[in-house]
């Protein structure tokens, strides 16, 4: 950890009873939720899930930033398909992702610089680069 880092929030959450087939709730109560292994009857969602949403908001927050750095506006109706996937190869498992990433009524060239600088700043995209395989799609 960087110990000159000012840490801006902490999110707390405790997962029991199972891992993947258990739950999850966070220390305020905002988020209290089953999981269930990817694939099966379960009723909860899975961590490829969670990581898919959280990646994709906080990718539309560096989005933002950039927008503002470069006196662009952002459309109200910008969406992230975020995929996640589980792999195993050779019997150890691994992430593989994309996001196909749509910016309507901007050009192409501004909307690939905005994706371009998000991914660069985004804090889930640096803790995974060089980790995961990842594609990002200008839809």
């Amino acid at each position: 950890m960087s110990t000159n880092a000012k840490v801006l929030y902490t999110g707390k959450t405790r997962t029991s009873s199972g891992g993947r087939d258990g739950t999850s709730r966070s220390s305020d109560g905002r988020l209290d939720i089953a999981l269930s292994s990817p694939g099966t009857a379960g009723r909860g969602t899975n961590p490829e899930q969670l990581f898919a949403a959280g990646w994709s908001a906080c990718f539309i927050g560096a989005m933002g930033f950039a927008a503002r750095s470069m006196n662009v506006a952002l459309p109200p109706d910008l969406a992230i398909d975020a995929e996640v996937d589980l792999c195993n190869a050779d019997g150890a498992y691994l992430l593989q992702a994309r996001l196909n990433v749509s910016v309507p009524g901007i050009g192409r060239e501004v909307a690939q610089a905005l994706v371009d600088a998000a991914h660069k700043t985004c804090p889930y995209s640096k803790a995974i680069r060089g980790n995961v395989d990842v594609v990002i799609n200008l839809v």
